[in-house]
């Protein structure tokens, strides 16, 4: 498949967005290359290649599922001007 200062146009119609003429040859040019680089990765013989989810073959670490605190209630409220029993000590916006 070739791609041409015409087919450009009707690529950049359809996607909506300008491309002035004196750059669609250009562009026809870098589309080109783009297809024939896919086109040689077709030409790689892959018959003894399994699909693979994920290239490192390995899989993700898992936690135990627990719902906890963290044990850092001292580095959580360094950082707050004011605490009252481990807590947040807000302003009260409701009367």
């Amino acid at each position: 498949m070739s791609v041409d200062k015409s087919t450009v146009a009707r690529i950049a119609r359809l996607a909506r967005i300008h491309v002035p003429e004196d750059r669609q040859d250009q562009l026809a040019g870098e589309l080109n290359g783009i297809l024939d680089w896919i086109a040689e990765l077709n030409e790689v013989n892959t018959n003894d290649v399994e699909p693979l989810a994920s290239v490192t073959g390995h899989g993700l670490p898992r936690r135990e599922d627990a719902v906890t605190d963290g044990n850092r209630v001292e580095e959580v409220l360094a950082n707050v001007p004011e605490t009252a029993g481990g807590f947040f000590v807000v302003p009260k916006v409701v009367e």
